[in-house]
């Protein structure tokens, strides 16, 4: 079976700053691979580098055999949780959700549809109208988990997703994101 993401030698560096040299890493279909290393290491930028939010120096990120070097982010189709959430603070939770469905511009019925159903998902049910400013950090990062997973990404990457939460929340989350590789095969 061939990777279904493949990252080779990706080197990059800011002015008077290297931080990442040849990183290179494969992943199969359903596999979940994490990224270990003391903070100031290069994670978040080879994860923003898959994402394309940046762009390597030297090297290449290919899905399915497919280098994604010229395809932009929304293409990429793939889903980003975000160290710290990155929800839109003056939107509630409803509309945090349908973010990247709007991006794609589906019909408002069809996003109605979708929000309700990755809030079922990650049992938000019922949380619609809240503002994201007045949930826990649990429920923030299950809005940014059910936000990532709404457009139906082919690859989840999350960046530290459970770091800034106690550890029954985080092992909440971390069991809530097993559960999910496991039924939609993300």
């Amino acid at each position: 079976m061939a990777p279904l993401l493949t990252v080779t030698d990706v080197s990059k560096s800011y002015p008077g700053l290297p931080v990442l040299k040849e990183a290179s890493f494969a992943v199969d279909p359903g596999e979940i691979v994490c990224l270990l290393g003391p903070s100031g290491c290069g994670k978040t930028t080879l994860l923003r580098i898959v994402a394309g939010l940046e762009t390597p120096d030297t090297g290449t990120v290919a899905f399915a055999g497919q280098d994604v070097h010229d395809i932009p982010v929304h293409r990429r189709k793939f889903g980003f949780m975000f160290q710290d959430y990155a929800l839109f603070p003056h939107k509630d939770v409803a509309a945090n959700v349908a973010f990247g469905l709007r991006m794609q511009g589906l019909p408002a019925p069809q996003i109605a549809e979708r929000v309700q159903e990755m809030l079922a998902l990650v049992a938000l049910d019922g949380y619609e109208q809240r503002r994201v400013v007045e949930l826990s950090g649990g429920e923030q990062q299950r809005v940014a988990l059910a936000r990532a997973l709404a457009t139906k990404p082919r690859v989840l990457l999350a960046d530290e997703p459970t770091g800034n939460l106690d550890p029954k929340t985080g092992q909440a989350i971390h069991d809530l994101i097993l559960e999910l590789n496991r039924e939609l095969g993300i």
